[in-house]
């Protein structure tokens, strides 16, 4: 599978985990810059705070379950050349590096759920040598990053028992191995049930107006061997109506207590799209994209982007250049709209607040 966010370390090893007897440190973050596909399949490694920030919040990496992975082990990357001896110096100093990297994007939970992870890991130990403190940090970044890989794959293992032979599945964005550690969690079905030679096939709106559907879902899919049709985003309706669609499975940058969901723009309108057509549609996320703090969609915080993005999409003029742009990065589709949410620890049904505080309390 594709490795978009990885840690390097000094001798060229890349790790996806803790190994034994293989040197942490030095090291940099590793990423494939996604702003390059699908013409180019570029990596950069970096342990430069700045370039960090840069990174998220110009989606060379994107994604919740990446953006956290990449939060973690950018976090522990800037954090290594902090030149200290006292132990409250350097967390005071990290705990700088984690507000500035958590400034980088405001919607996705996953970004703030794993820099708080590794603050704390590393506060809540009694190590006082600096030097263990910043393999503690690593270690706790390189866990968060493994268990999404684990997760990736549960989430894949459940999905695709939803799965036939023949059955068209539409898919918004990309929720797919490049936003993750690995499999993915909206594709990770796909490619559980394309493994075991279920065939199937993918139309992957093009998601408008970044074209993460066209640009990486469907990037991705072709270079694994899965049948993939990419669609105009206005086509969804036309290609439901036409039968060619049996399922519906995006991924979710953040879910409230409640089970709203957040996801890319234009998720709202497909769900929607779905109901009419009596089509079943599946949000699929790791549990650690719900936020339990936020109780229902209507406190989600929706990023708002560059309107160039819409005046100027890709560097070419596609609107007057001073007309005014409303470009919000996200819609949030009400629970009602959801036939369920598909999480490692298995298929959520409704009422989904009380199946959401029961995966927690058993976490």
């Amino acid at each position: 599978m594709l490795d978009p966010v990885r840690w390097i370390n000094s001798e060229g090893k890349i790790l996806d985990a803790c190994e034994d007897n293989v040197k942490l440190l030095p090291g940099k973050l590793r990423l494939i810059d996604q702003t390059k596909l699908p013409e180019t399949l570029l990596y950069m490694e970096t342990d430069d705070l700045e370039e960090i920030f840069d990174a998220i919040k110009r989606l060379v990496v994107r994604g919740a379950p990446a953006i956290g992975c990449a939060a973690a082990l950018g976090l522990a990357a800037v954090s290594q050349n902090i030149t200290t001896a006292s132990r409250g110096d350097f967390i005071k100093k990290m705990k700088k590096n984690s507000t500035r990297l958590a400034e980088s994007r405001p919607t996705a939970v996953n970004l703030f759920w794993a820099l708080e992870r590794c603050v704390s890991k590393v506060e809540n130990s009694k190590i006082s040598d600096v030097c263990e403190l910043k393999l503690c940090l690593l270690r706790e970044a390189l866990s968060i990053l493994e268990e999404d890989i684990k997760m990736c794959r549960s989430i894949g293992e459940h999905g695709s028992r939803l799965l036939k032979d023949g059955m068209g599945i539409l898919t918004h964005c990309n929720a797919g191995a490049l936003a993750t550690g690995d499999y993915g969690t909206a594709l990770s079905p796909v490619y559980v049930a394309h493994s075991r030679g279920v065939k199937l096939k993918v139309y992957s709106d093009e998601t408008r107006p970044l074209l993460q559907g066209s640009r990486l879902t469907a990037w991705e899919l072709g270079k694994a061997g899965v049948d993939v049709v990419t669609i105009c985003d206005n086509m969804a309706a036309q290609v439901m109506k036409e039968g060619l669609v049996n399922i519906v499975i995006v991924g979710a940058d953040r879910v409230a207590a409640n089970g709203d969901a957040a996801n890319k723009i234009g998720t709202y309108g497909v769900a929607i799209l779905a109901k009419y057509h009596k089509i079943p549609f599946y949000v699929a996320i790791p549990y650690s994209t719900i936020d339990l703090a936020i109780p229902d969609g209507s406190k989600i915080p929706i990023e708002q982007r560059d309107g160039d993005e819409i005046r100027r999409g890709f560097g070419r003029q596609t609107a007057p250049p001073d007309v005014k742009v409303y470009n919000p990065a996200f819609d949030v589709t009400p629970n009602s709209l959801i036939s369920g949410i598909i999480t490692e620890k298995g298929i959520l049904r409704p009422p989904y607040h009380e199946k959401i505080m029961e995966i927690f309390r058993k976490a």
